[in-house]
Protein backbone atom coordinates (compact mmCIF):
# COMPACT_ATOMS: atom_id res chain seq x y z
CA UNK A 1 0.00 0.00 0.00
CA UNK A 2 2.74 2.52 0.60
CA UNK A 3 4.69 1.75 -2.37
CA UNK A 4 1.72 2.22 -4.47
CA UNK A 5 0.82 5.26 -1.84
CA UNK A 6 4.40 6.78 -2.90
CA UNK A 7 3.32 6.60 -6.63
CA UNK A 8 -0.23 8.82 -6.42
CA UNK A 9 2.06 11.44 -4.37
CA UNK A 10 4.77 11.47 -6.93
CA UNK A 11 2.02 11.49 -10.28
CA UNK A 12 -0.35 13.75 -8.48
CA UNK A 13 1.33 15.53 -5.60
CA UNK A 14 1.98 19.50 -5.92
CA UNK A 15 -0.85 20.47 -8.34
CA UNK A 16 -3.86 20.96 -5.68
CA UNK A 17 -3.52 21.36 -2.17
CA UNK A 18 -6.54 19.28 -1.23
CA UNK A 19 -5.00 16.26 -3.43
CA UNK A 20 -1.39 16.72 -1.79
CA UNK A 21 -3.49 16.98 2.10
CA UNK A 22 -6.19 14.02 1.14
CA UNK A 23 -2.70 11.93 -0.22
CA UNK A 24 -1.19 12.68 3.12
CA UNK A 25 -4.34 11.79 4.99
CA UNK A 26 -4.22 8.78 3.30
CA UNK A 27 -0.24 7.89 4.09
CA UNK A 28 -1.09 8.53 8.05
CA UNK A 29 -4.02 6.11 7.15
CA UNK A 30 -1.80 3.33 5.70
CA UNK A 31 0.79 3.95 8.47
CA UNK A 32 -1.61 3.15 11.57
CA UNK A 33 -3.29 0.64 9.82
CA UNK A 34 0.13 -1.09 9.41
CA UNK A 35 0.86 -0.17 13.34
CA UNK A 36 -2.71 -1.57 14.08
CA UNK A 37 -2.62 -4.64 12.04
CA UNK A 38 1.00 -5.55 12.69
CA UNK A 39 2.70 -5.54 9.53
CA UNK A 40 6.44 -4.61 8.87
CA UNK A 41 7.81 -2.33 10.49
CA UNK A 42 5.63 -2.77 12.96
CA UNK A 43 4.77 -5.87 13.77
CA UNK A 44 5.49 -7.00 17.78
CA UNK A 45 6.48 -10.25 19.51
CA UNK A 46 3.83 -10.13 21.75
CA UNK A 47 0.68 -10.42 19.26
CA UNK A 48 -2.03 -8.86 21.71
CA UNK A 49 -5.07 -7.02 20.50
CA UNK A 50 -4.39 -3.18 20.19
CA UNK A 51 -5.78 -1.25 22.92
CA UNK A 52 -8.90 0.52 22.42
CA UNK A 53 -7.63 3.98 21.71
CA UNK A 54 -5.74 2.96 18.95
CA UNK A 55 -8.77 1.26 17.56
CA UNK A 56 -11.22 4.49 18.13
CA UNK A 57 -7.88 6.67 16.34
CA UNK A 58 -7.88 4.23 13.19
CA UNK A 59 -11.44 4.38 13.06
CA UNK A 60 -11.36 7.95 13.48
CA UNK A 61 -8.84 8.99 10.62
CA UNK A 62 -10.65 6.63 8.46
CA UNK A 63 -13.56 7.87 8.60
CA UNK A 64 -11.96 11.77 8.13
CA UNK A 65 -10.44 10.16 4.89
CA UNK A 66 -13.60 8.70 3.60
CA UNK A 67 -15.39 12.19 4.33
CA UNK A 68 -13.02 13.98 2.81
CA UNK A 69 -13.10 12.17 -0.46
CA UNK A 70 -16.45 11.89 -0.78
CA UNK A 71 -17.95 15.40 0.19
CA UNK A 72 -14.16 17.58 -1.42
CA UNK A 73 -12.60 15.31 -3.84
CA UNK A 74 -14.90 13.11 -5.72
CA UNK A 75 -17.41 16.18 -6.22
CA UNK A 76 -14.62 18.26 -7.81
CA UNK A 77 -13.84 15.20 -9.95
CA UNK A 78 -17.38 14.48 -11.08
CA UNK A 79 -17.75 17.86 -12.03
CA UNK A 80 -14.76 18.28 -14.44
CA UNK A 81 -15.59 15.08 -15.52
CA UNK A 82 -19.25 16.38 -16.51
CA UNK A 83 -17.45 19.40 -18.05
CA UNK A 84 -14.98 16.75 -19.97
CA UNK A 85 -17.44 14.72 -21.98
CA UNK A 86 -20.00 12.03 -21.40
CA UNK A 87 -17.23 9.18 -21.36
CA UNK A 88 -15.05 10.96 -18.74
CA UNK A 89 -18.38 10.97 -16.79
CA UNK A 90 -19.76 7.58 -17.36
CA UNK A 91 -15.89 6.43 -16.14
CA UNK A 92 -15.87 8.68 -13.19
CA UNK A 93 -19.42 7.34 -12.33
CA UNK A 94 -18.43 3.64 -12.32
CA UNK A 95 -15.65 4.54 -10.53
CA UNK A 96 -17.25 6.00 -7.28
CA UNK A 97 -19.68 3.35 -7.26
CA UNK A 98 -17.36 0.92 -6.76
CA UNK A 99 -15.55 3.49 -4.20
CA UNK A 100 -18.89 3.31 -2.61
CA UNK A 101 -18.83 0.04 -1.76
CA UNK A 102 -15.60 0.51 0.51
CA UNK A 103 -17.00 3.62 2.19
CA UNK A 104 -19.95 0.89 3.58
CA UNK A 105 -17.50 -1.57 4.83
CA UNK A 106 -15.26 1.13 6.44
CA UNK A 107 -18.58 2.52 8.78
CA UNK A 108 -19.62 -0.90 9.40
CA UNK A 109 -15.70 -1.64 10.75
CA UNK A 110 -15.76 1.82 12.12
CA UNK A 111 -19.54 1.15 14.20
CA UNK A 112 -18.17 -1.88 15.12
CA UNK A 113 -14.88 -1.09 16.79
CA UNK A 114 -14.82 2.94 16.99
CA UNK A 115 -15.81 3.08 20.99
CA UNK A 116 -15.96 -0.07 23.26
CA UNK A 117 -15.89 -3.40 21.14
CA UNK A 118 -17.40 -5.92 22.83
CA UNK A 119 -15.61 -9.03 23.52
CA UNK A 120 -17.31 -10.85 21.13
CA UNK A 121 -16.77 -8.49 18.35
CA UNK A 122 -12.94 -8.58 19.22
CA UNK A 123 -12.56 -12.02 18.25
CA UNK A 124 -13.47 -11.13 14.60
CA UNK A 125 -11.01 -8.42 14.81
CA UNK A 126 -8.08 -9.98 13.42
CA UNK A 127 -10.09 -10.72 10.32
CA UNK A 128 -12.17 -8.19 10.08
CA UNK A 129 -9.30 -5.40 9.92
CA UNK A 130 -7.60 -7.79 7.22
CA UNK A 131 -10.66 -7.98 5.22
CA UNK A 132 -10.90 -3.60 5.73
CA UNK A 133 -7.23 -3.55 4.36
CA UNK A 134 -7.79 -5.62 1.38
CA UNK A 135 -11.06 -3.00 1.10
CA UNK A 136 -9.16 -0.27 1.57
CA UNK A 137 -6.38 -0.90 -1.09
CA UNK A 138 -8.84 -1.55 -3.61
CA UNK A 139 -10.28 1.95 -2.90
CA UNK A 140 -6.68 3.38 -3.41
CA UNK A 141 -6.58 1.75 -6.62
CA UNK A 142 -9.91 3.20 -7.98
CA UNK A 143 -9.29 6.80 -6.32
CA UNK A 144 -6.47 6.51 -8.23
CA UNK A 145 -7.66 6.09 -11.65
CA UNK A 146 -10.27 8.72 -11.02
CA UNK A 147 -7.82 11.35 -10.73
CA UNK A 148 -6.16 9.98 -14.15
CA UNK A 149 -9.19 10.04 -15.68
CA UNK A 150 -9.41 14.13 -14.66
CA UNK A 151 -5.47 14.56 -15.00
CA UNK A 152 -5.42 13.51 -18.97
CA UNK A 153 -8.03 16.37 -19.73
CA UNK A 154 -7.23 19.11 -17.20
CA UNK A 155 -6.21 19.62 -13.55
CA UNK A 156 -9.05 20.05 -10.59
CA UNK A 157 -10.59 23.51 -10.39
Amino acid sequence: MLTKLERAKEEWGGRLSVIDNWLEERQTLVVVYCKLAGLPPYQETNHSLPAQEKITHFCQLLLDYASTGHFEIYEQIITQCKLDGENNLKIAQELYSRITTTTDAALSFNDKYAESANEQALVDFDRDLSNLGQLMEERFEREDQLLEVVHLHHTLA
